[in-house]
């Protein structure tokens, strides 16, 4: 037993032998210190770039361009849709500035379709969509609901919420768009109070999607969370267990298991399925403001315009290129919906403050308290799903 808890202690395993032994996890061998070595560095020789063109488009980069304002601009307004979070319900909650709802995303060689609410019904009649992954995820599949609503105020709908599956029903077309909560895609188990990422598993998660007929997938902030935000105790690969990993590594084994079940599980010729790009944050006001600014904020707070011009100044997520390698090696690569760049240059559609969760105490301190992760609705999430519907249908 000394030799056994020696064994334990020399690498990231369980941190104790006794936690070891309570949990029921005792492996007749163990990962050897070369192998967490490889997996900790295991992304230090990649270069983080910006792709410039996204590769799934021939004759338009659709992710490339510039916002524009538009005052036929927002599609919807938040009083008429039955699904807008409070988190994300900024008009609702207090917001005094409305022009982050009138600007339009424009390619640099082509022109977005207009989002037809009714098209989108009559195309996919009798059909289901589902958004899988975390709160962005969630941001998007609210914000189709209230697009498509708007177009078809008349028709007849159902909403049932649950936890991880949430299902919106067009009963006259025979719609419906879910959202199955998965922050990191494959499963996570709850073994003797300790919740267990399954780096390597995914079946649990995947049998609630085998059935759609367009599937959405995102995945990338929870994998970077530390602390109390962290959404496990323990990381399971080939067997064994860690206290932690590199996050990058764990992120990209993630994805591979994730990528090797929808080509073993999803006919293409039936389901059309997406990858959502990693949505950016604004917390460092330096990204953006090159010194220029006379702001006293320090975040997205107070921010009421995009970023002009193409470019962002910020750092371009390097989760990015481990989506980009896992997607670009499929067998039947997911269309990746690379809304990263463009949402770059939206540092004014956070809800900042304007959060229907937050406290007073937090809306009375934006620099620490202020939301730079999510969306507001109306917003740019309906951005996201006019690309999505041009994808889709064009």
């Amino acid at each position: 037993m000394a030799l056994l808890c020696s064994q334990i202690s020399s690498s990231y395993l369980l941190g104790s032998c006794l936690t070891f032994i309570l949990l029921g996890f005792l492996q007749s061998h163990f990962v050897s210190s070369a192998v967490i070595w490889s997996l900790k560095n295991h992304h230090n020789h990649h270069h983080y770039h910006r792709p410039m063109i996204q590769a799934n488009q021939s004759s338009c980069a659709l992710f490339v361009g510039t916002w524009v304002r538009d005052e036929a601009y927002p599609i919807y307004q938040y009083s008429s849709c039955p699904v807008i979070d409070p988190q994300f319900n900024c008009q609702m909650y207090g917001r005094p500035d409305s022009d982050y709802l009138k600007y339009r995303w424009r390619p640099l060689n082509c022109e977005l379709p207009r989002f037809d609410g009714l098209e989108f019904l009559l195309r996919m009649k009798g059909k289901t969509v589902m958004f899988v992954g975390d709160s962005l995820g969630r941001n998007q599949w609210e914000s189709l609901i209230c697009m498509i609503s708007a177009s078809a105020p008349e028709t007849e709908t159902q909403l049932v919420r649950g936890d991880p599956l949430s299902t919106f029903k067009f009963l006259d077309y025979g719609v419906s768009v879910s959202f199955y909560r998965a922050p990191y895609l494959v499963d996570i188990d709850v073994m003797q109070g300790k919740r267990i990422l399954k780096l390597e598993e995914i079946e649990n998660n995947g049998n609630a999607w085998r059935s759609a007929d367009v599937l959405s997938f995102n995945t990338g902030h929870w994998w970077s969370h530390t602390g109390s935000l962290q959404g496990w105790d323990y990381m399971e690969l080939q067997g064994k267990y860690y206290r932690d990993l590199d996050r990058l590594a764990a992120l990209e084994k993630g994805l591979k298991t994730w990528a090797n079940w929808v080509d073993s599980n999803i006919d293409s010729s039936r389901t059309r399925v997406f990858f959502q790009a990693i949505s950016p944050t604004h917390y460092n006001q330096a990204e953006w403001s090159a010194g220029t600014t006379t702001s006293t904020t320090k975040n997205c707070y107070g921010e009421t315009a995009p970023v002009t011009g193409t470019t962002y100044l910020g750092a371009y997520p390097e989760e990015m290129t481990v989506v980009n390698t896992v997607v670009r090696k499929m067998h039947n690569p997911a269309y990746l919906l690379d809304i990263t760049m463009l949402s770059e240059l939206r540092k004014d559609g956070h809800p900042s403050i304007y959060n229907g969760d937050f406290s007073p105490a937090q809306r009375a301190n934006p620099d620490h308290s202020a939301d730079c992760s999510h969306w507001c609705l109306p917003g740019l999430p309906d951005s996201w799903n006019e690309l999505f519907y041009t994808a889709l249908f064009y």
